[in-house]
């Protein structure tokens, strides 16, 4: 990973941070112990606790070097800043698709904190980059794999 700007929101950033310091204060414990636990168990050369709970550690580890990598290089998008004429990151945005007349509501964010599930889309998916910086009441069109996709923005919120 490189020391690429991380753009997050408030929300975000509490998040990574949260997670940050979870994964710093209980689960690096919680792993010493099983660790700990699965030496008491003898041979360590063929114990799966003690082989799994390396991995996780190993994880864990992992997590928290990117995670701080992330904080490092976040830059932070506060409310103020976003725009309710043009779509940007920490936008909230509703479009129309022009082919089944479906409305979907997406919020903008860095990669990051993108999770499709909760309609928080990254600024670098398809949707995400079609829409960014256009303004309400524009047709925009989408490549996906399925093809393209037509949508009209329809509001732009905070």
């Amino acid at each position: 990973m490189s020391d690429k700007e991380v753009i997050l929101t408030q929300d975000g950033l509490k998040k990574l941070e949260e997670e940050l310091e979870n994964l710093k204060s209980v689960k690096r414990r919680e792993v010493a112990e099983r660790i700990k636990i699965a030496i008491g168990y003898g041979d360590i050369s063929e114990n799966s606790e003690y082989e799994d709970a390396k991995n996780e550690q190993a994880f864990i580890e992992g997590r928290i070097i990117t995670l701080e990598k992330m904080l490092r290089n976040a830059r932070i998008i506060n409310n103020d800043e976003i725009d309710t004429n043009t779509v940007s990151i920490g936008s909230t945005v509703i479009v129309e698709d022009l082919e089944f007349g479906d409305t979907m509501e997406y919020t903008i964010v860095g990669t990051a904190e993108s999770n499709p599930l909760q309609n928080r889309i990254s600024n670098e998916s398809p949707v995400g980059k079609a829409i960014l910086g256009k303004q309400k009441g524009t047709i925009v069109e989408v490549n996906v794999p399925a093809g393209i996709i037509q949508y009209k923005i329809v509001d732009i919120k905070k």
